[in-house]
């Protein structure tokens, strides 16, 4: 099954905590016929994952904006690339006006926490849904339940893995959360079943495309979705409609 364009929404890339350059990751994307991306710097280059009680510094402040632009330039060079900013603890809100398509907000619950308490963290919140930047969570059961339905109601939500690493798909199911008009899920990771299910329940234009390179490949991650036979119109919407649709949403900066 063919597509004029397929895009993964998930990619991870950087170069400085981590070895994830964009050349090394451009001919896995050619070879499965992937022709864009949406990148997303590591979590190694925001903050230290490792220590529960990290607190933000100046280093580290200079390594995440470094790992943001990193991608900034990629796209600026022609790459064929959406860069994402990945958000941390100083919410820096000027990034934003640069050409970011999309935010990573990400946290495992043995990670340092997001200061959701912080009022800089509201003034993020609502900046980022003024101006219609897809946001890619992954927190907590409770803290994804907490963004959606009180922190970020009216923002544009990707939850990654079908959920897998925020609850779980039939937790988040259960809850409501897919059937919120604002969220969408992407395929990283997700078992074929819960794809199916997702796609019964919601229909493909909630549903994007991604591999969570370097954590799956993407041809492996592709292959699995030109396996649920979908009709040509579903697979493109997943493959790139979805995804297309939320892109050209987004506001420019100022």
């Amino acid at each position: 099954m063919g597509a004029a364009r397929i895009i993964d929404s998930h990619i991870h890339c950087g170069v400085q905590h981590s070895d994830l350059p964009f050349a090394e990751i451009a001919p896995l994307l050619r070879e499965a016929g992937i022709t864009d991306c949406c990148l997303f710097a590591p979590v190694e280059d925001i903050y230290d994952r490792d220590d529960f009680h990290f607190q933000d510094n100046t280093h580290w402040q200079q390594a995440r904006r470094a790992a943001n632009r990193y991608l900034l330039d990629l796209a600026e060079a022609g790459e064929a690339i959406f860069p994402y900013l990945f958000v941390w603890n100083d919410f820096a809100i000027e990034e934003l006006r640069r050409p970011y398509r999309g935010i990573k907000w990400h946290r495992h619950s043995y990670e340092p926490i997001y200061h959701y308490d912080d009022p800089r963290c509201g003034r993020m919140l609502a900046e980022i849904t003024r101006r219609r930047l897809p946001v890619v969570l992954e927190e907590s059961f409770d803290n994804t339940l907490r963004f959606v339905e009180r922190l970020a109601p009216e923002a544009v939500i990707i939850i990654p893995h079908l959920g897998g690493l925020n609850g779980g798909y039939q937790a988040l199911d259960r809850a409501g959360v897919w059937q919120r008009d604002n969220v969408y899920a992407d395929t990283a990771l997700a078992s074929p079943q819960e794809m199916r299910h997702f796609l019964e329940h919601y229909g493909p234009h909630k549903l994007l495309f991604g591999s969570d390179y370097p954590f799956g490949l993407p041809a492996g991650e592709l292959r699995k979705i030109e396996r649920l036979d979908l009709d040509p119109a579903d697979f493109e919407q997943v493959v790139a409609g979805t995804v297309l649709g939320l892109l050209g949403a987004v506001l420019d900066p100022d």
